[in-house]
C-alpha cells in the first residue's frame, strides 16, 4: 500500500465508527480524497492558504458537504469551520506537519485534542523512531498507530531508519 492508500484506510476506519464525521484535509491542494472516501454522509473541509483556496474553489466548487476554507494550518481559526464536531472529526495532514515548527506542531495537536474529543489526526512523513516523542506530545493523545507502506524498504534499501510512516493519533473522549 502507498502512503495515500494507508491514509485513506485510516480515514475509512474512522468513518466506519463515525459515518457522519467531518474530514478536515489540511493542505490538500487539488486532492481527490472526498471522491475516494465519500460514504454519502460525511462532511469534508479542505484548509488551504488563501491563494490556493481561491483556485481550488474555481476548479472544485464547494458543495453541500464539501467546503474549502482559506487559512494556514497553523492559524487555528479553521477549527471554527467544523460545524458539528460531536459527530466526529478526523484531520489529515499529508506532509503538513513537516511544514510546521515544533511549537507549531504542538499547538496544532493541542488545539485538535481540545476541540475534537474522540477525534483523530492522520499524517505522514514521520520516521518510526520519532513515534515515542509524538505519543507523549500531549496527554490527550490516547493511541498512536503507525503503518509503513508495504515494500517501501525494498525500494529504498539504504533508508531503513528513515522509512516514512503514516501515523494515526487518537484523542481522548471527554
Amino acid at each position: 500500500m502507498t502512503g495515500t492508500e494507508l491514509t485513506d484506510a485510516a480515514v475509512r476506519a474512522y468513518l466506519a465508527r463515525h459515518p457522519e464525521a467531518t474530514v478536515v484535509a489540511l493542505g490538500e491542494g487539488l486532492g481527490t480524497g472526498f471522491w475516494r472516501l465519500d460514504n454519502g454522509r460525511l462532511n469534508w473541509l479542505t484548509v488551504q492558504p488563501t491563494e490556493s483556496a481561491a483556485l481550488r474553489r474555481m476548479l472544485l466548487p464547494d458543495g453541500a458537504r464539501r467546503r474549502t476554507v482559506a487559512g494556514a494550518m497553523a492559524d487555528h481559526r479553521w477549527l471554527d469551520a467544523v460545524r458539528e464536531p460531536q459527530r466526529g472529526v478526523i484531520v489529515t495532514a499529508p506532509g503538513g506537519l513537516l511544514r510546521l515548527s515544533p511549537p507549531g506542531v504542538r499547538g496544532l495537536l493541542a488545539a485538535c485534542v481540545e476541540r475534537f474529543p474522540g477525534g483523530a489526526l492522520v499524517f505522514d512523513a514521520l520516521p518510526r523512531r520519532d513515534l515515542p516523542r509524538v505519543a507523549g506530545a500531549h496527554p490527550g493523545i490516547v493511541a498512536v498507530r503507525a503503518h509503513r507502506p508495504a515494500g517501501l524498504r525494498h525500494r529504498l534499501p539504504g533508508l531503513r531508519a528513515r522509512t516514512p510512516t503514516v501515523c494515526e493519533l487518537h484523542f481522548a473522549v471527554r
